[in-house]
């Protein structure tokens, strides 16, 4: 009997663990299963972010097509190589701004809120010259038309005599940088009424038959084949005002060279005004200026295509 009954336990045990070993491969086979299909998944969401990438890079290539139909219009009184500048300010003015930007471009409307007021003081005194050159970087980066529309716009306004004001209301109302609003004309349009006397036949006519498009598509391609790094681009008498990352010039800075370059000399502080010399209160002369003002557009306008733009703004 003793014997049967260890027979007994000894065919119990196997069975134990075999089911124990059958129970362990069906878990193993669980988890191959498991890690199959994550690589499975893992391949394709790679896959299928490439080909996002890639549809991204084709999206881009080419995007201004739009803006190279038909005749290059360029708008009154456009000058500089191939009439592809708008200049604001007294042509005889010793000094010349010169100014890459897209209408939806932060960091265009960042330079442009930063160093709106000293560039109109400054040509208001005949002491500068702004040449604006309009692209369309945004668009090419981020899709839309508003790039386009909205530098055809501008240019129509220049038509009208307007471009100052309508520049800086575009800039002034700028829509977020994934928003396409200034896609829309009626949008353009109805930021034409900010501006007094601008809101004509003509004007409407020439937003809306998008005159001045070929005329802002070759405006791109001139800004692609200078290689510059991204909107805005500032050049004062030809240098960048934002290469030197160390030093870069603020509102006040632009001030101070513009007017030594045009022969503009500070009044010295009187002698009555020094501490010590009897004045009321024996107060101290304040600084012929005070700075103001930061050094404008941040890099990431700069960089968005070209290695980083707006891309707010970059190269495209």
């Amino acid at each position: 009997m003793s014997e049967k009954n260890d027979g007994a336990n000894r065919d119990a045990t196997k069975r134990s663990a075999r089911e124990r070993l059958q129970a362990e491969r069906e878990r193993q086979k669980t988890r191959d299963k498991r890690r199959r299909t994550l690589i499975v998944a893992s391949a394709v969401v790679g896959v299928l972010g490439l080909a996002t990438v890639v549809g991204v890079i084709a999206a881009n290539t080419g995007k201004d097509s739009s803006a190279k139909g038909g005749p290059v219009v360029a708008p009154s009184g456009a000058t500089g190589k191939d009439a592809l500048a708008i200049q604001t300010g007294r042509p005889e003015a010793k000094s010349t701004l010169t100014v890459w930007e897209d209408f939806r471009c932060p960091a265009c409307k960042a330079f442009e809120d930063n160093y709106r007021d000293t560039v109109h003081e400054l040509e208001a005194k005949g002491l500068l010259k702004v040449d604006y050159h309009l692209v369309t970087l945004i668009d090419g980066n981020m899709g839309g038309s508003g790039s386009l529309k909205g530098a055809n716009a501008a240019a129509c306004a220049q038509d009208a005599g307007k471009f100052s004001e309508y520049h800086d209301v575009l800039f002034q109302n700028q829509p977020q940088e994934v928003d396409d609003a200034y896609g829309k004309n009626a949008r353009l349009l109805e930021l034409a009424g900010k501006v007094n006397g601008l809101d004509t036949p003509e004007f409407r006519a020439c937003v809306e038959g998008g005159t001045h498009n070929s005329w802002v598509g070759k405006s791109q391609e001139a800004f692609r084949a200078g290689k510059f790094r991204g909107t805005p681009t500032v050049l004062l008498n030809g240098k960048d005002i934002f290469s030197d990352q160390a030093n870069q010039v603020t509102p006040q800075k632009l001030k101070e060279q513009v007017e030594a370059a045009g022969g503009v000399v500070k009044p010295s502080p009187s002698a009555g005004a020094t501490s010590g010399s009897g004045g009321k209160n024996g107060a101290k002369a304040s600084p012929s200026a005070s700075r103001t003002g930061s050094g404008g557009s941040s890099g990431t306008a700069s960089n968005r295509s070209a290695g980083g733009s707006s891309n707010g703004s970059s190269q495209n």
